[in-house]
């Protein structure tokens, strides 16, 4: 059994952003030499998520208006009582999930036609961690 931890550093430019990483995952893969096992990508902060969908734009604006829309931002949130004035970021987290556990067969991520793995970024402008751990054979 094989194992291999790559940690990434984002630091976006906005406060919410979404990044696809999916060639930096595949590309950790490579490095790994696992060509039968299982993927973990999870965020390390409360505030951003990772998610699987569609890489087409229409969509990815589509869900930042159903996110926006269930958690909006600059509502005054009970979390902000602690001085923060990120509630609506980690209720957007919770949203879309902070991890995703990928198939990996034959040495490739076993990913459906259109899937791409996202970075979602809730609470931006800082450093935020991502890991990727990797485990097979």
């Amino acid at each position: 059994m094989k194992s291999h931890t790559r940690y990434l550093t984002f630091n976006t430019s906005r406060r919410r952003e979404y990044i696809n990483i999916t060639d930096k995952v595949a590309e950790e893969l490579t490095q790994s030499g696992v060509q039968e096992g299982l993927m973990l990508v999870s965020a390390m902060h409360i505030t951003a998520g990772v998610y699987i969908n569609d890489a087409e734009s229409g969509f990815i604006a589509d869900m930042d208006e159903m996110l926006e829309s269930i958690a909006p931002f600059g509502k005054d949130y009970r979390h902000h009582r602690t001085g923060e004035d990120n509630g609506d970021a980690h209720l957007k987290s919770i949203l879309v999930h902070n991890q995703v556990v990928l198939p990996v067969t034959k040495g490739r991520l076993d990913l459906g036609p259109w899937q791409q793995i996202y970075y979602a970024e809730f609470d931006g402008k800082r450093n935020k961690r991502l890991i990727i751990k990797i485990i097979g054979e």
